[in-house]
């Protein structure tokens, strides 16, 4: 099918013409038509894909054919008036079956084509005869004339069918509209063009009990009437400042704010947004605003303003006094280092000196005394590192994980080797926005725990990898060490936590990590290993 006959049927069905009855109009305009050509019969013919329609006959029963066998379909879409005064005559005629005298004994043949103004051919106004004869100019002026009021009638029932479409679209608009504006919560409210109130929807009359819209007021008395005041709930409103009329002068209103304050009801905060109204001329024809009640909101607005603002000096005094705490740990564990050097210079002299005079008790003494000392160095060191991974400004710079990993490893070769582990690091590591020396010291951290925490039947094996998860990665220290209980792994990362597994440590190390991590905006966590030991993971941001 052609493009042309496409758009030519889509014009047809327009219509709703097909399968419908005729109106007596059109009925009275093919009678009119058989009497001009002065025939017994005419019929009017729709033509659509497949068959002829006759909508409507004059001298004869009319109905369906098919398109292939109408004689009105051979020359309709040329738009040109047909006459034939002896169609077995005319070879384009004289084998149709509406002349053959299967269908009819057709002769005389005349048809005036229904044309759109978009030049669609919709179909025929046909009249015939069983005998032949002749027209006149005038008779055949007078079909086509008749042709156009066909066609006229057709737009016109069109057209009244859009009509009413449209009508019933506009009331079920306006009746949607009406409900949609006193469904919301927003007050609406409508002015005409000399600024007089004409619409309130249910909010807005719920807002001003007892009060409706009313064109009377005047736009100078619209503040009054309807208690329009300014935010601080005082001062009267201006009949410059109304939202309506400046949206009816300006053209729009966005974000103002007024406060209502009606007898009956609690003072509302409201934001107001509007816009003039014009017709497509260009025409005004008034002005709507809508108005949404902020009165909680703002509320809620000053309270939070008010905790901010009482946050702030709280976050002030923490940071103070975390910076202080920070400072005091490494002060103090600076001051509590030189003596316990001392301590322990004293002791490993006494060892020198007087260790072969010492008895049993002694000995357990100075063992004792020595273990103290070392025990408390160590914990001095791991205060010392807290501290430090708290105070010390976090330099994010792009780095490769795998060699930060490298020289964990490098410092804690020693222990690598006395333990006889095997560290891996699998994989191509990441490139990654972080502090070099923090993590540096929180991989050692962790794998110096695995290492220390071994299990002693079978030789160490630390595994070092990550992957990524969305814009950061997950770095994860597998070991197949003693493992850490279910329970306890929460703990784990809390400031001196000691757990009830046999492992010997100052509950400093885990914790330093956590703090590491968190200054990178990660989270670090402890599971259980796929097979024995366990797993920390950790997240750092992508470079």
């Amino acid at each position: 099918m052609s493009a042309d006959e496409r758009q030519r049927l889509a014009a047809l069905h327009e219509y709703r013409l097909l399968d419908a009855p005729a109106d007596d109009e059109l009925e009275a305009v093919v009678r009119v038509a058989a009497m001009v050509a002065d025939v017994p019969t005419a019929t009017l013919n729709l033509i659509d894909e497949y068959r002829q329609c006759q909508l409507t006959t004059t001298g004869f029963e009319g109905g369906d054919s098919a398109r292939s066998d109408s004689m009105c379909a051979i020359r309709f879409s040329s738009g040109e008036f047909t006459y034939v005064p002896d169609a077995s005559l005319d070879p384009t005629y004289a084998g149709n079956p509406w002349v053959t005298g299967l269908l009819a004994d057709v002769r005389f043949y005349a048809s005036a084509p229904l044309v759109t103004p978009e030049g669609h051919a919709l179909g025929t106004l046909c009249v015939f005869d069983a005998r032949a004869r002749e027209l006149t100019e005038e008779q055949i002026a007078r079909l086509k004339d008749l042709a156009q009021v066909v066609l006229a009638l057709f737009e016109r029932r069109r057209q009244a069918r859009v009509n009413a479409q449209l009508l019933a679209e506009a009331e079920n608009a306006r009746q949607f509209t009406d409900a949609v504006l006193d469904t919301i919560d927003v007050a609406v409210v409508a002015a005409d063009p000399d600024g007089r109130v004409t619409v309130f929807n249910r909010t807005g009359r719920e807002w001003h009990p007892g009060i409706a819209a009313d064109p009377l007021v005047r736009p100078e008395e619209v503040a009054e009437r309807y208690k329009l005041f300014r935010t601080d709930g005082v001062t009267p409103l201006t009949p410059e400042e109304v939202p309506l009329l400046r949206a009816l002068r300006g053209g729009t209103v966005s974000g103002a704010e007024i406060i209502i304050r009606s007898p009956d009801t609690e003072p509302r905060h409201v934001v107001v947004g509007g816009r003039a109204l014009r017709s497509t001329t260009g025409a005004p024809l008034g002005a709507v605003i809508a108005m949404t009640d902020v009165t909680a909101d703002r509320a809620q607005r000053r309270a939070l303003e008010k905790a901010h603002t009482d946050l702030a000096v709280t976050i002030a005094e923490l940071q103070r006094s975390n910076t202080e705490l920070e400072q005091f740990a490494g002060v103090v564990s600076h001051d509590l280092a030189a003596p316990l050097a001392v301590v322990n210079g004293y002791l490993e002299l006494l060892a020198e000196e007087y260790r072969e005079r010492l008895d049993e008790q002694a000995e357990k003494w100075f063992t004792s005394a020595t273990r103290a000392v070392a025990r408390m160095q160590g914990l001095i060191r791991a205060l010392l590192t807290y501290a430090r991974a708290g105070s010390e400004p976090c330099r994010r710079e792009k780095a490769n994980l795998g060699e930060v990993a490298d020289h964990a490893l490098m410092d804690l070769r020693d222990s690598i080797r006395t333990a006889g582990a095997d560290v891996v690091i699998d994989g191509e590591m990441p490139w990654l926005a972080m502090d070099p020396t923090l993590v540096r010291q929180l991989l050692q951290n962790l794998i110096g725990n695995a290492i220390k925490y071994r299990h002693p039947d079978r030789p160490s094996r630390v595994v070092v990898a990550a992957e990524p998860r969305g814009g950061d990665w997950l770095v994860t220290v597998t070991d197949n060490g003693i493992g850490i209980p279910e329970s306890e792994r929460l703990r784990v990362f809390e400031m001196f936590a000691q757990l009830d597994t046999g492992r010997a440590g100052h509950g400093v190390g885990m914790a330093t990590c956590q703090r590491i991590v968190e200054r990178h905006g990660g989270h670090i966590w402890a599971d259980a290993a796929p097979d024995c030991g366990t797993t920390i993971t950790f997240t750092l941001p992508g470079a």
